[in-house]
């Protein structure tokens, strides 16, 4: 049943499923919401008088589920700008990429993870995530991808990190994530590499056989000292599934709980969005829109939208043409105007690199011409026109 109300009127849990304004209008990216957040209740009120609400879709009348309160009360300022953390993310990043490169070799030789050099890997991503997580998400998204194992431990622990950030999570909650991002494929080292670097789908037997890995992983995890308690009970989660249908035990809805529903997301974004030895990669606005479709069925639904609203319509990294003929790559979100992002401007209407480079905030509404501001007219598809992480900021 749908009922208009005041704005004053809401209560965290009811489903908003219409505004009385269009949507277009607001930074809601998505028709249709439950209200979870100070953050969506302040938007309400500054844009809205009144909305129309869902009660059949309401959870107000019951407690959240143990875990699943999508906000906390940390909230974090920008303590660098993208242009002053750019240079940390990298040293980060690289370090960090080494770590995890030697670590796997070490494992699959049977030798134990060093706690102590991950401590320092995931302790300074998150840091910089902290700082500024713009710039290590840039320089992840235009680095060149090596083996597939290491690349995907590193950019899923970058987006655990930088969305449990975006939730206004606690230091050492946004810490853990880093490591659950970092080692919950650890496992893979144990399975063969014809399996890993097969090409085409696998068999159903093979994927059977893929599956180990979480159980490979638990027991790694548990057999090293000096690393959070947790992690060998997290580990197991990023594969389960909202509705049941996940692996390895089938857990349902609130069981998953937070951290394995944030796991599960942004383990499925990066797999869909980079290449693997199986499957090309999407583009991240198909890989969105995925996640929407399945939301609710194979994720839960509010940590979607809270993950599409964290990594916007045009993604960090994501390169874009402008109405104006330029190409340029977005370097960072609006988080009131998701689609009016950060762009730097790399190539003219003729496809000629620029020097000096333009940096254009579109929530600005810098125009394009006397008449029309800029706007984004698409994303392009990644490796269109070639782009690293040294030729920002450039004069």
């Amino acid at each position: 049943m749908k009922k208009k109300v005041s704005v004053s009127e809401l209560r965290f849990g009811m489903y908003v499923a219409e505004l009385d304004r269009p949507w277009t209008e607001t930074p809601f990216r998505f028709q249709g919401f439950l209200l979870s957040s100070e953050q969506q209740l302040e938007t309400l009120r500054k844009y809205c008088k009144s909305v129309v609400v869902d009660s059949e879709k309401s959870v107000v009348a019951e407690a959240p589920p143990a875990g699943m309160q999508y906000f906390g009360k940390s909230a974090y300022a920008e303590k660098a700008s993208v242009e002053q953390e750019l240079a940390p993310a990298r040293s980060a990043y690289t370090s960090s990429h080494a770590l995890v490169q030697e670590t796997l070799s070490q494992v699959r030789i049977g030798r134990n993870l060093d706690p102590e050099r991950v401590r320092v890997a995931v302790k300074s991503l998150t840091q910089s995530v902290l700082r500024n997580p713009n710039a290590v998400l840039l320089f992840s998204q235009l680095r060149e991808k090596g083996e597939y194992a290491v690349s995907h431990a590193l950019d899923v622990s970058i987006y655990m990190t930088a969305f449990g950030r975006f939730l206004q999570l606690e230091e050492p909650q946004i810490e853990l994530l880093g490591y659950v991002g970092l080692l919950q494929d650890i496992g893979k080292v144990r399975l063969p590499k014809t399996l890993l670097e097969k090409r085409g789908r696998l068999t159903p037997e093979e994927f059977e056989q893929a599956k180990l890995h979480v159980s490979y992983s638990v027991e790694i995890l548990r057999a090293t000292a000096g690393i959070p308690l947790e992690l060998p009970r997290l580990a197991v989660l990023h594969h389960e599934r909202y509705d049941g249908s996940g692996y390895p035990n089938r857990l349902q809805g609130s069981h998953i709980g937070m951290i394995g529903g944030i796991a599960a997301i942004t383990d499925t974004y990066d797999a869909m969005t980079v290449q693997r030895p199986h499957l090309d990669p999407v583009a991240p606005s198909a890989a969105i829109s995925n996640l929407y479709k399945w939301r609710g069925v194979f994720f839960d639904a509010g940590l979607v939208e809270q993950f599409i609203r964290f990594i916007g319509i045009f993604p960090v990294g994501s390169l874009v043409e402008l109405n104006s003929g330029e190409v340029g790559v977005v370097i960072s979100q609006n988080p009131e105007q998701r689609l009016k992002p950060r762009v730097m401007v790399l190539r003219d209407a003729k496809g000629i690199e620029l020097r000096p480079q333009k940096l254009l905030d579109l929530s600005r509404s810098p125009k394009a011409t006397a008449e029309e501001p800029y706007r984004i007219l698409r994303t392009l598809e990644q490796g269109r026109v070639q782009v690293r992480s040294e030729q920002l900021f450039m004069r």
